[in-house]
C-alpha cells in the first residue's frame, strides 16, 4: 500500500487526507486566525480532528499575498504552546513555515511534517528535514508572499511548477530525504494569475505523474473569490467544490479551513466512484 511516512505516523494514501488548517496568526487572509489565544487554537484543532481532519497543519507566519515577513522568534512563540498542547492530539502535526530554525524547533518537539512554501530553498533547510524522519512537503511559489502577484508570468505553467517540484525532491533525495517522506504542492495563488491556477488544477494529473503524492491548497483563496465573487468567509461550498475537483484529478491530500464540508464532499465522490 502506498503510503506517507510522516514522523511518528505511516499515513495510507488510498483515500484522500483531509489537512485541517490551524492559523496562529492575526491577519489570516480567511479570518481564522487565532494568534496567541492557546485556548482558542487547541478548541480549533480539537475541532477539526473530531471533524475528520487526517493531519492538522499549523502556521504562525501569514503567507497571503502582501504579507510581511516574521521573525522567528514570534513565529515559534506562537507556534511552541500550540505544538506542545496538541502532541497526543492522535493525528500527525504539520509545520507551516519556511525557517530552518523554526523547523529545527519543532520537529525537536515533536512535529511530524514540515509544510514549506520555498520548498527546502532557504539556508539549513533541507539539512533540519534530512535530520529528522518527517515527512515534507514541498510547494512551488513564483517570487516571495510580498510581491507574488505583482506580474505573475509562465509560459507552460503546469510544465514549470512540475520541473521545480520535480528538481526540489530530487534535492531531498540527495539529501537523504526518502521518497515515502515526500509530497508536493503547485501553490495555488501563490504567484499565479487565475488563469494559471485554473491549468494547475486541470493539471494535476501531470504532476500526479513525477511520482510524488500532490497536496491542493485551495480553500478560501482568492482565485475562488474571483469565480463566485464571495469574500474569504462565505466560500465554503467553493473550497468543497475545489478540493473534490482537486482529488478527482489525482490529489492526494487537501488543505482546508472547511474540514467537515470537504469530508462530506468527499463521502460523496467515494460513493459515486465505488
Amino acid at each position: 500500500m502506498n503510503t506517507l511516512a510522516c514522523g511518528r505516523y505511516r499515513l495510507a494514501l488510498d483515500r484522500p487526507l483531509v489537512m485541517g488548517i490551524v492559523n496562529l496568526t492575526p491577519d489570516s487572509f480567511s479570518g481564522d486566525g487565532v494568534g496567541t489565544d492557546l485556548d482558542r487554537a487547541i478548541a480549533h484543532a480539537q475541532a477539526q480532528v473530531e471533524a475528520g481532519a487526517h493531519i492538522l497543519d499549523l502556521g504562525a507566519e501569514s503567507t497571503r499575498p502582501g504579507a510581511a515577513p516574521v521573525a522567528a522568534a514570534d513565529e515559534l512563540a506562537r507556534l511552541l504552546p500550540v505544538l506542545r498542547a496538541l502532541r497526543d492530539i492522535g493525528v500527525p502535526l504539520s509545520i507551516d513555515t519556511m525557517k530552518a530554525e523554526v523547523m529545527r524547533t519543532a520537529l525537536a518537539e515533536g512535529a511530524d511534517m514540515i509544510n514549506d512554501i520555498a520548498a527546502l530553498q532557504a539556508p539549513g533547510a533541507l539539512e533540519a528535514v534530512a535530520a529528522s524522519d518527517a515527512a515534507v512537503c514541498l510547494m512551488h511559489m513564483q517570487g516571495e508572499p510580498r510581491t507574488m502577484q505583482q506580474s505573475p508570468h509562465y509560459l507552460d505553467v503546469v510544465a514549470e511548477v512540475g520541473a521545480f517540484l520535480e528538481g526540489r525532491a530530487a534535492a531531498c533525495i540527495a539529501a537523504g530525504i526518502a521518497r515515502e517522506r515526500i509530497a508536493i504542492d503547485p501553490g495555488f495563488g501563490f504567484g499565479k494569475t487565475l488563469d494559471h491556477n485554473l491549468a494547475l488544477l486541470r493539471g494535476i494529473g501531470r504532476l500526479k505523474d513525477i511520482g510524488f503524492p500532490v497536496l491542493a491548497g485551495l480553500s478560501r483563496k482568492s482565485l475562488l473569490g474571483t469565480l463566485t465573487g464571495r469574500p474569504a468567509g462565505e466560500r465554503v461550498a467553493a473550497s468543497a467544490a475545489a478540493a473534490l475537483l482537486a482529488v478527482e484529478r489525482g490529489a492526494a491530500i487537501v488543505r482546508v479551513h472547511d474540514v467537515a464540508a470537504t469530508r462530506d464532499a468527499l463521502a460523496v465522490l467515494s460513493s459515486v466512484a465505488g
